[in-house]
C-alpha cells in the first residue's frame, strides 16, 4: 500500500502542477472557456461570467499549488481532501459535458493538448482512482524535508504561480500553443488537404405518408419515397479535419479581402475583438504606433467584431484614421491574449505579436513600401450547370445557349466553396445552360 500511495503521489501531484501551469500561462485563455461553461446552453450560471477570470487564476494557481503541496508533503490531509473535492466537481464538469455534447473540449490542458469531452471525462476518472488511493492511505503521506523547508516550498509554490498568473496577464503567454504563434503562416493553417478525413454525418429525413409522419435515414442522399417533406435533421457521427485556422478574415460589409491582406508584406494589424471592451489605456497607444508605422513604410489596419458606428467613434476619440474590418470576435480572441494586442504580418506569416503593454518593444525598421497596385486581382471559378469549368469554356459558349449568368460575390458563399477546396477565389461565375 505504501508504495501504491508513493506511486499515486508522484502522478498526481506532477499532472497537476503540469495541467495547472499549462493553463496559468494562459488564464485568459481559460477564462473564456468558463465562460462558455457558465453560458446558458451549459450550466446556465450566467451571473458568473464577469468574474470568469479572477476564478480562472484562483482556480489554475490552486491547482498548481496543491501538486506542489502534494509532491512535498505540506499539510497532507487538507491537500488530499482538497484534491478529492476538485477531481469530484472536475468530473462531473466533464461527464455532463460530454454526456449532453455541451463543450467541445474541455481546456483541461488548454491550446497544448486537445482532448474530446469523454476523452477528459476518462482521464478525470483515473485521476479520481489515484486520488482515492492517496485518500484511503493518508497516513503514509509525510513531508519530504523538515517543517520550515517544507513550509518555505510551499509558501515558495504560490508565490511563483500567483506571479507567474499576474506576468502572462499583463504581456501574453509565455508559451504559444495557438496557431497564430510568431512564425506561423495564417494561409497555410486555413488549409484544408486534399485527402484529409470528411465528417461523417447521419441525415433524419421526416416524410408525411400518406397521414402519417416517417423518418428515413441516410447518408446525405435524398430519399426515394412518395410522400410530402416535413423536416431533415443532421448528427454529426464522426468529425471531420479541421484545419488549424478556422473562422479568420478579413472584411468589409460586402467584400472578402482576407486573401488582400495575406499577400501583403509589412502589415501591422490592431486587434480588439470589441472595442466597447478596449483597454483605454491601449487605445491611447495607437496614435502613436500609428504615426510611427505609417513614417517606417507600414500600412496598418484594425480587425475587430465591433460595428461601424464604434468603429468611428473609436477613431475619433483616440484621434486614429486607420480602417477597421471586420473578423469574428472568437477568433481575434484566439489570435492575442489583449484588447488590443498587436502584429506583424509578412505574407500572412506572423513576424511579432505583443500585448499592448509592450507596444514600445514593436520593431518597426524603415521599409520600402511596394507602390500600391491600382486593383487587386481577382480569382474567379468559373461553373457551367454546377460542374467546374474555365473561363475560355465559358467564353467560347455560344450566346444562344445560355439561359442565365450569375455572378456571386457572396462572402459566406465565397468562404464555404474555398473551405472546401483550399482555394481562395474573390469571386464566382455560373452560367446555366438551356435545356435542349
Amino acid at each position: 500500500m505504501k508504495a501504491l500511495v508513493a506511486l499515486s503521489r508522484i502522478f498526481v501531484g506532477v499532472l497537476f502542477i503540469i495541467s495547472g501551469f499549462i493553463k496559468l500561462n494562459d488564464p485568459l485563455g481559460f477564462s473564456y472557456k468558463l465562460q462558455e461553461y457558465f453560458s446558458p446552453d451549459v450550466l446556465n450560471i450566467p451571473f458568473l461570467e464577469p468574474y470568469a477570470l479572477g476564478i480562472s487564476v484562483l482556480v489554475v494557481v490552486f491547482e498548481v499549488v496543491l501538486g506542489a503541496f502534494l509532491l512535498v508533503g505540506y499539510k497532507p490531509k487538507f491537500t488530499v481532501w482538497s484534491l478529492l473535492l476538485m477531481i469530484l466537481f472536475f468530473t462531473f464538469l466533464t461527464f455532463y459535458s460530454a454526456y449532453f455534447d455541451k463543450v467541445k473540449d474541455c481546456g483541461c490542458f488548454g491550446d497544448a493538448l486537445k482532448l474530446t469531452p469523454w476523452e477528459s471525462f476518462t482521464k478525470d476518472v483515473v485521476l479520481l482512482i489515484f486520488i482515492l488511493v492517496l485518500f484511503v492511505g493518508l497516513k503514509y503521506i509525510q513531508p519530504v524535508f523538515g517543517k520550515l523547508q517544507t513550509t518555505v516550498l510551499a509558501l515558495m509554490s504560490f508565490i511563483v504561480s500567483l506571479w507567474f498568473g499576474f506576468h502572462v496577464l499583463e504581456h501574453l503567454p509565455s508559451i504559444d500553443f495557438r496557431a497564430y504563434a510568431i512564425g506561423k503562416n495564417i494561409r497555410e493553417g486555413m488549409i484544408i488537404p486534399e485527402d484529409a478525413p470528411k465528417p461523417i454525418l447521419k441525415y433524419s429525413w421526416k416524410f408525411n405518408i400518406k397521414g402519417e409522419e416517417k423518418i428515413i435515414v441516410t447518408d446525405g442522399s435524398y430519399p426515394s419515397v412518395e410522400g410530402d417533406f416535413v423536416s431533415v435533421e443532421t448528427e454529426v457521427l464522426q468529425e471531420g479535419y479541421t484545419p488549424s485556422v478556422v473562422d479568420f478574415s478579413i472584411e468589409t460589409e460586402d467584400e472578402d479581402l482576407t486573401e488582400q491582406f495575406l499577400n501583403e508584406e509589412n502589415l501591422i494589424v490592431i486587434i480588439s475583438y470589441s472595442l466597447e471592451k478596449i483597454e483605454r489605456g491601449g487605445a491611447l497607444k495607437l496614435k502613436a504606433l500609428q504615426d510611427d508605422a505609417r513614417k517606417n513604410g507600414y500600412k496598418i489596419i484594425g480587425l475587430t467584431a465591433s460595428g461601424n458606428d464604434t468603429k468611428q467613434r473609436i477613431n475619433e476619440a483616440y484621434n486614429v484614421d486607420f480602417k477597421w474590418y471586420l473578423c469574428d470576435e472568437k477568433a481575434l480572441k484566439t489570435i492575442v491574449r489583449s484588447n488590443p494586442g498587436v502584429l506583424e504580418l509578412d505574407n500572412g506569416t506572423i513576424k511579432q505579436k505583443v500585448h499592448w503593454n509592450d507596444i514600445e518593444s514593436l520593431e518597426l525598421p524603415i521599409v520600402e513600401r511596394k507602390p500600391k497596385s491600382e486593383e487587386v486581382e481577382d480569382i474567379i471559378a468559373y461553373f457551367i450547370n454546377h460542374t467546374p469549368s474555365t473561363k475560355e469554356e465559358v467564353e467560347a459558349l455560344d450566346s444562344s445557349k445560355i439561359e442565365s449568368v450569375n455572378v456571386i460575390k457572396d462572402s459566406i458563399q465565397l468562404k464555404e466553396l474555398n473551405a472546401k477546396n483550399s482555394t481562395f477565389y474573390t469571386g464566382q461565375i455560373e452560367v446555366k445552360l438551356k435545356e435542349e
